[in-house]
């Protein structure tokens, strides 16, 4: 039990200054910030017109889905980074995993394209 508690104690220790931290930084700043807004801060906000229409009503599934392809693309470029770094030392099996990955990335993005999942009317 004591060699456990020596092996954990920095973490419960880490873990307990964190929260801490967290809940001193909400509690302070709740306290220090005023609370009144005024009508700048209730003006419109980048776009530069009011909002028209309920923040919580459906939006269009075309918004969803390039969200998604979005991220499937993201993705694609944070896995080339550590492969380009490391292309030296994982040879030639790396590099050809590599290219089929991209060739069904690229097969997913034609088959998209040709779906219309890209257009916007």
């Amino acid at each position: 039990m004591e060699a456990l508690l020596k092996e954990y104690l920095p973490i419960l220790i880490f873990i307990g200054v964190a929260v801490g931290l967290s809940l001193a930084m909400v509690i302070g700043s709740y306290l220090v910030a005023p609370q009144r807004p005024d009508s700048e801060k209730l003006s419109a906000y980048e776009c530069g017109f009011e909002a028209f229409d309920d923040a919580r009503s459906q939006f269009d599934v075309r918004f969803y889905l390039v969200a998604i392809l979005f991220i499937i693309f993201d993705l694609e470029v944070a896995f080339l980074f550590p492969w380009a770094i490391t292309l030296g030392d994982i040879g030639m099996f790396g590099f050809w995993s590599m290219v089929v990955f991209l060739g069904i990335l690229t097969i997913g993005f034609v088959y998209e394209w040709k779906k219309g999942a890209l257009e916007w009317e």
